[in-house]
């Protein structure tokens, strides 16, 4: 069948009127008011002034607008933090995808003894709530000598994100043909070689998830960080973010403009690998 024909089908089988397109539209843009509407308010409150923060006024940008806050926050302590944040993410994203991208090879190709249970051993450990891992975790930490320090927090993380990696990119493997890999050989590559050159390339989409995925993970994580981390210079953004909120008073202008701050690493690291996403929805087969 063609990619005509097939188009064609879909959008007969539709058969949507141009009422219910429009109200399917609308609802579309109502769900997109929903969703952006909060995150415009906090770039509103950022750009307040501290005799301004409890304004009812509607306004996106204040009529009074200024950068203050920004200036409040970039010249403290919190760039320290947003540095810590980004070394642990970083770390733990990269060392996820290599172990992932290995093991689910292993998982997808060859058949072993404990291959199964394995695979479902994976899984469950996916049910576990993250809080019961952090006494763990902590034990592990100290007798280990990793305890506040930056190899702790990146192993820590990778316990909960490469399970489901390895599933994702397991899954992914699964629909790439051995025939691709066989060629390569009979050509002289090797083993090793045929998967980085033939399979990690082709996986490109698949490992973008996993990319970011790990990094969300690590990114946005508040209670091990917490944990793990006592020493100042060592902290995470997410704990930054708390020496703004007082017992009596919060500097809600800085916390404000901290969020609006933190943001821009995961939208720079989406729309950036927006097109592997994209294709990852449509790659993974090779056409006859």
């Amino acid at each position: 069948m063609s990619e005509l024909p097939v188009r064609g089908f879909f959008k007969r089988s539709r058969g949507d009127s141009p009422f219910a397109r429009i109200l399917i539209h609308l609802a579309l843009i109502l769900a997109c008011v929903i969703t952006v509407y909060p995150a415009l308010r906090v770039i509103s409150v950022s750009l307040r002034p501290g005799d301004r923060l409890l304004s009812t006024d509607l306004a996106i940008i204040p009529p009074d607008a200024t950068l203050g806050n920004y200036v409040a926050v970039l010249t403290g302590a919190f760039p320290s933090f947003l540095w810590n944040s980004l070394i642990i993410t970083v770390s733990t994203a990269v060392f996820g995808v290599i172990l992932a991208a290995t093991s689910a090879y292993a998982f997808s190709r060859w058949k072993f003894p404990g291959r199964g249970p394995g695979l479902v051993f994976l899984l469950a450990t996916q049910m576990i709530p993250a809080a019961m891992l952090t006494v763990p975790i902590y034990i592990l930490a100290v007798r280990l000598g990793l305890f506040d320090s930056y190899r702790g927090l990146v192993l820590a993380y990778s316990v909960s994100s490469i399970p489901f990696s390895i599933w994702i990119l397991k899954g992914y493997y699964d629909t790439i043909p051995v025939d691709l890999e066989e060629a390569a050989m009979i050509d002289g590559a090797s083993r090793i070689t045929a998967f980085v050159k033939v399979i990690l390339p082709l996986s490109t989409p698949a490992l973008a998830i996993v990319f970011l995925f790990n990094f969300m993970t690590a990114w946005n994580d508040y209670l091990l960080a917490r944990i793990m981390l006592q020493k100042e210079a060592l902290q995470t953004w997410t704990i930054g973010l708390t020496r703004m909120q007082g017992q009596f008073q919060t500097q809600w202008g800085q916390f404000a403009a901290a969020s609006v701050i933190v943001s821009i690493p995961v939208m720079a690291l989406f729309l950036y690998s927006s097109k592997w996403l994209i294709s990852g929805l449509t790659l993974g087969s090779v056409k006859g």
